[in-house]
């Protein structure tokens, strides 16, 4: 193969990689190099000129002209005087000849190993700027393409045409993906296996939550608003701890929008989300009390040593303080970093909850049921306030049946 055309087809498969021209100039010179060294073992009074415009390829051997029967000769370094005096008859002992190497001289079988290595070269040249590119950009957000939907991830490729990954678990659970959609996602980490990088997105961090608050919020941008924590439930719920450093901002109405705009924005992105922007204050009973909107609470008992606040609310703030399958207490207490207990409080004069035995018809068998009936116990509290004793005198239970039947209601109050 022609210098011209090893070069142009590095050229081609270089320019599809989007790799700068010096950095080509520098790759072709060490892999002529290194031919240079295998065949003449060293590459010291060598010059390789590469001109990527022309396609030309000059490698130029310097050597001292020295006499015919010179006690210290090396071919590398020496030329004798009649070969010297064959390229020009004005050469003399002691002058320095340049003399052109076409690579033909190299075989072929090099010539075909240094395409295979200027190949390879790229290809990891390509590897170490994919990985350093995206190291830079971890914990940022990035627009790709899908190019693959597979069971366990989707395969992704930015605007150069790399491949990125975004396992499931980095997925938000209503995510649906199909070929040619545009997603956003934040560059998660990055990572080498067998000397491929892999880049890893998600949609699932709190990190990319934060990063669409610094899109929609110019306040958050700026640095006036902080986000102080959030957590998530990616696709069902999130709590947002912000606080202002500028007292006339309103940091909770200012994430919000007018008419909730801009937090309607960062919803349907993370495919409606439920958001709640929560003041941040450094007194933790204010704080946990924010956390747990809307319930209200009536009072507060916080254990710093054993890491617990016990919450008391009345009968109808329980469950919204709880909220759906435990969302906004599990969330709350990461918010606020306690472990939440929920306590129902009973006011004075206040009856407490109770529920008639025919409710456990599917726990509770019917006869034992209408034993309870015969000696006038007809509610849960009124068996368990009658005591063990009590029912294993007046009824024909045995002992065993009447331990069950206390730790199903017990159950049923805890």
């Amino acid at each position: 193969m022609e210098a011209a055309l090893l070069i142009e087809s590095f050229k081609e498969f270089a320019s599809n990689k989007h790799i700068d021209r010096p950095t080509m100039v520098r790759i072709l010179e060490d892999v002529f190099r290194t031919m240079i060294r295998k065949k003449y073992h060293s590459d010291e009074n060598f010059d390789v000129i590469v001109n990527l415009d022309k396609g030309d390829l000059e490698i130029l051997h310097y050597r001292i002209v020295v006499e015919d029967n010179a006690s210290h000769y090396d071919p590398n370094k020496h030329i004798k005087l009649s070969e010297a005096q064959k390229i020009d008859p004005d050469f003399t002992i002691g002058e320095e000849v340049a003399e052109n190497v076409r690579i033909e001289e190299f075989g072929r079988r090099m010539v075909q190993t240094a395409r295979q290595t200027l190949i390879q070269k790229i290809k990891d040249l390509e590897k170490d700027n994919l990985f350093n590119k995206y190291k830079v950009l971890v914990g940022q957000i990035v627009t790709c393409e899908v190019y693959q939907v597979l069971a366990k991830e989707v395969i992704l490729r930015d605007n150069q045409g790399n491949e990125l990954i975004m396992p499931r678990s980095e997925q938000i659970p209503k995510d649906r993906f199909r070929k040619g959609d545009s997603v956003r996602a934040i560059v998660h980490r990055v990572e080498t296996i067998n000397s491929n990088p892999r880049i890893i997105l998600s949609r699932t961090s709190p990190i990319f939550l934060e990063r669409l608050f610094e899109q929609e919020v110019p306040e958050v941008y700026d640095g006036i608003i902080i986000i102080r924590k959030i957590v998530r439930e990616p696709g069902e719920r999130a709590k947002v701890a912000v606080e202002s450093l500028d007292d006339r901002i309103d940091p909770v109405g200012a994430c919000v929008g007018m008419k909730g705009s801009r937090i309607h924005a960062i919803v349907r992105e993370l495919c409606n989300e439920n958001i709640d922007v929560i003041n941040y204050t450094d007194n933790l009973e204010l704080f946990i009390q924010r956390a747990l909107s809307p319930a209200k609470i009536s009072s507060i008992k916080i254990d710093e040593e054993r890491q617990r606040a016990a919450v008391f609310l009345k009968r109808d703030q329980v469950s919204l303080a709880i909220g759906k399958n435990g969302l906004n207490i599990k969330l709350a207490s990461k918010l606020v970093g306690l472990e939440i207990d929920v306590f129902r409080e009973i006011s004075e004069g206040e009856e407490e909850e109770d529920v008639e035995l025919k409710e456990f018809a599917d726990e509770i068998d019917e006869w034992v049921i209408e034993e309870l009936h015969k000696i006038g116990l007809d509610t849960a509290r009124s068996v368990l306030r009658a005591g063990r004793d009590y029912l294993i005198k007046k009824t024909d239970l045995e002992e065993e049946t009447i331990d069950r039947l206390l730790e199903t209601l017990r159950k049923e109050f805890e």
